[in-house]
């Protein structure tokens, strides 16, 4: 199943389960279950994030945007993971409060509505959960899911020893507490892979030694340098890099040589997108297009560099 499929599935169950909370709500006259109806509207919100990022990715690239919408899936899982924080400081002020001030808890109709939003967000916690799966976007959704449904589970808990023995009001904010912490920590890990690809810092598992060591082992490379690797998004990545060739090849010898480096990098690293400048002389020292440093640099020489000094 395709992952518009997925989120528009975990759209779907959620919006029923907000219907199911409110009409719940109302009809037990309890406002608990009618805030925690307005708790799983983020969720509707975080997978319709998803679902419009997954669609803007799709599209064609264009002249303004060459990359095409790869960005938007990262843009949807950081807005997705600071909601989740959001959320989750909001439950621990409100665990906090009720630790200090135990109010009275139906716990009859807690187990039931939580037990039926536990199986629902589980449903959609599954279906959007991926094998091996790096993507961050569904990362972001999934971790809304699975967060609630565990959520719901240590509430459902908690209600049945309230039900049971009429005692133990604090157990029903304590488990929210600590099930809140849980999602913080992973929502925390989202927010710093998002960034780190927004920054476009060198994908984690990918060492920059043992990448150019590969590529300088190939026939007709003589050595590489000025390498860049970066995502795109969770699975799109790119790399740019200066390719110093053996001997003074023609136009097509190096050309074979390039399609040679690239197919090895591709394979290997899943490098979607790579550009190489093939050279016949390793660059010179202090050349901008080696390493610009605009602390050094003039503005514009920064920004336009003196021109390529290059033999390709």
């Amino acid at each position: 199943m395709s992952r518009e499929r997925r989120l528009s599935l975990a759209l779907a169950l959620n919006g029923a389960l907000v219907v199911a909370q409110v009409v719940a709500g109302l009809a037990a006259g309890s406002i608990g279950l009618l805030s925690d109806a307005g708790h799983n509207l983020t969720d509707i919100a975080a997978v319709l994030t998803s679902l419009a990022a997954v669609r803007l990715a799709q599209r064609a690239p264009t002249s303004e945007r060459s990359y095409g919408y790869h960005r938007g899936t990262i843009l949807a899982a950081l807005v997705n993971a600071t909601s989740i924080l959001a959320v989750t400081l909001f439950i621990l002020w409100e665990g906090g409060h009720r630790l200090l001030h135990p109010q009275p808890v139906s716990g009859g109709v807690v187990v039931v509505v939580a037990l039926a939003a536990f199986a629902i967000n589980a449903l959609a916690a599954f279906g959007l959960h991926e094998h091996g799966g790096t993507d961050l976007n569904m990362r972001s959704a999934l971790v809304h899911m699975a967060g609630d449904a565990g959520a719901s589970l240590g509430v459902a808990a908690a209600g049945a020893v309230i039900l049971v023995t009429g005692r133990f009001l604090w157990l029903d904010p304590a488990a929210s507490i600590v099930i809140a912490v849980l999602i913080a920590v992973e929502a925390f890990s989202l927010v710093r892979a998002a960034a780190d690809v927004l920054l476009e810092s060198t994908p984690r598992d990918v060492d920059l030694d043992e990448l150019s060591g590969s590529m300088a082992e190939l026939d007709g490379v003589e050595g590489v340098h000025d390498l860049h690797v970066w995502s795109l998004s969770s699975d799109v990545r790119a790399l740019s890099a200066h390719v110093v060739l053996a001997g003074h090849p023609s136009l097509e010898e190096a050309q074979v040589v390039g399609d040679r480096v690239k197919s090895a990098i591709g394979r290997r690293f899943a490098i979607a997108h790579a550009t190489l400048e093939l050279e016949c002389e390793p660059c010179a020292d202090g050349d901008v297009d080696c390493a610009i440093d605009a602390t050094v640099l003039p503005p514009a020489e920064a920004l336009h560099g003196h021109g390529s000094g290059h033999r390709h």
